[in-house]
């Protein structure tokens, strides 16, 4: 469940030493994608420490809010957030990718109780959350759905027909929080196919729309609270982040979109989590 009492300061250092559990799973795996896992950890820590409502002892809980990681690529922030919450013990964070490990380079629901969506295949994420919140609102429940998504896979069409047909319920239940580290494989988001100007876009299609720093904590946790208020329209926060964060050679560097650092690099990156 949220945790009331969990100040910006506890959050912030949750956060570093869940970059340091990302860089090492990963070095570890020997393969993973450090960028955006390290560029969403703030967005997740937030939502699980002050937002969603979840029971890591019964993960499959009927009131539990719903959370899709749909760019399931940046799983490594998941799995260090879910373990700090308790959902698994922090060991086996290691066993990343490893053969019969439920830390799977993706997400799978079948492997690891607390996944609601095996996602990977970008662009599906929001219509799942989308199906979900629907049988919330007709059962009358009020649990909520929250969709991560990346700025990259806002190129699939699939996203946008969920962006029209969500106002068109009234889906107040839905927040879909967009990773805008303006970063994919093939290079920047802009230069590979411009989803600019994004705000105006979600407004015309007719949701709330809220554009915060995604590393801020206060922020994103004030960002979230306005988004429980309802108001029968679904929310859109898009989180501005730095692929990368809190690594000096990783940020904004698309080589470390989908790349494993050696250990040089890793303790390296490590070093510089823990002490700027």
């Amino acid at each position: 469940m949220p945790t009331a009492t969990t100040t910006t300061t506890d959050l912030k250092a949750l956060a570093r030493d869940m970059r340091v559990d990302i860089i090492r799973m990963i070095e570890a795996a020997g393969n993973g994608h450090p960028g955006g896992s390290l560029s969403i950890i703030d967005i997740l820590a937030v939502l699980y420490w002050k937002f969603l409502k979840h029971d890591a002892q019964k993960p499959d809980w009927e009131c539990r809010d719903r959370l899709i990681l749909s760019k399931g690529h940046a799983c490594p922030a998941l799995y260090a957030v879910m373990a700090y919450r308790g959902f698994f013990p922090k060991e086996k964070l290691l066993t990343l990718r490893k053969l019969g490990s439920p830390l799977q380079g993706h997400p799978d629901r079948l492997r690891l109780p607390g996944i609601e969506f095996s996602s990977g295949s970008l662009g599906q994420g929001l219509s799942v959350g989308l199906g979900m919140a629907v049988a919330a609102q007709m059962d009358k429940a009020a649990w909520k759905t929250y969709v991560v998504l990346g700025d990259g896979e806002l190129q699939e069409g699939q996203c946008w027909e969920a962006f029209m047909a969500a106002p068109k319920f009234k889906l107040d239940n839905l927040v879909a929080i967009v990773d805008h580290n303006n970063g994919q494989i093939d290079g920047p988001v802009e230069q590979v196919m411009g989803i600019e100007p994004l705000a105006d876009k979600l407004r015309a299609f007719n949701w709330e729309v809220q554009s915060v720093d995604g590393h801020d904590l206060a922020a994103i946790e004030k960002a979230l609270a306005k988004a429980q208020k309802g108001g029968g329209k679904p929310h859109a926060i898009i989180a501005k982040t730095v692929k990368g964060k809190g690594v000096s050679f990783m940020e904004n560097n698309i080589a470390w979109h989908g790349n494993a650092p050696k250990k040089e690099d890793a303790d390296k990156a490590v070093k510089e989590i823990l002490h700027g």
